[in-house]
């Protein structure tokens, strides 16, 4: 059944992923990002960009005052952000505090303004290992809790909930979809650094699929 439905757009690959899967099932989509004070910001340009060319509604909020309840993570510049693979306990320290319940919850909220039946996240299987707040039992938890949370009712849908950012990918690919448009580095600087977490697993999942991934990185490690 076609929908209306809020992406929560990121600028990632995978929420790039996810808004061109909504808009090819059919569903009109609202695009929602948030600034809660990330160093790779530069995420959100790409969003804007993307949303232009695409022509659809896409609202950017900034939550940068409640950073004193997010604080501690390296993803907003309070400790230096880690190398490797998410799977190693190092990564835990890019957890945000309780980020996608505020994001869901404010999202949820803007669907009911703009009388949306569903909010769309992009979270994905590789995240389980490391983010509470991206694992099947919490997307269930606040689905229920936001279908009556409201007079009209919302869903929380996470269609990547038990996909690897491999298999994300090739769906992406398969829509003909351009991932230069992306970005996924957790530091903030002009080219990608290879090999923060989410720059790693970004790797892996263009070398899955065959591919080079077309961002410039620092160094060559593709």
């Amino acid at each position: 059944m076609k929908e209306t439905v809020v992406v929560i757009y990121s600028g990632g690959m995978d929420s790039f992923t996810l808004l061109h899967k909504a808009l090819a099932e059919g569903h009109a989509v609202h695009a929602l990002s948030f600034n809660y004070g990330q160093r790779h910001v530069r995420e959100l340009d790409c969003a804007r960009t993307v949303c232009e060319s695409l022509g659809i509604p896409h609202r950017v909020i900034d939550i940068r005052a409640l950073s004193e309840v997010m604080a501690g993570s390296a993803l907003t510049g309070e400790v230096e952000v880690p190398e490797g693979h998410y799977e190693e306990d190092s990564m835990k320290s890019t957890v945000v505090p309780n980020r996608n319940m505020i994001l869901l919850s404010l999202a949820t909220g803007y669907a009911v303004t703009v009388e949306a039946q569903a909010v769309w996240f992009g979270a994905h299987g590789g995240d389980h290992a490391i983010y509470p707040d991206c694992r099947p039992e919490f997307m269930e938890k606040m689905d229920a809790v936001c279908r009556v949370a409201n007079y009209q009712p919302v869903a929380i849908a996470a269609p990547y909930i038990r996909a690897d950012k491999g298999e994300i990918l090739a769906e992406g690919l398969a829509m003909g979809l351009d991932y230069s448009h992306t970005w996924t580095c957790y530091n903030g600087r002009n080219k990608a650094c290879g090999r923060c977490g989410s720059c790693v697993e970004r790797l892996e999942a263009f070398a899955s699929n065959g591919l080079r991934d077309p961002l410039p990185y620092e160094e060559s490690v593709r």
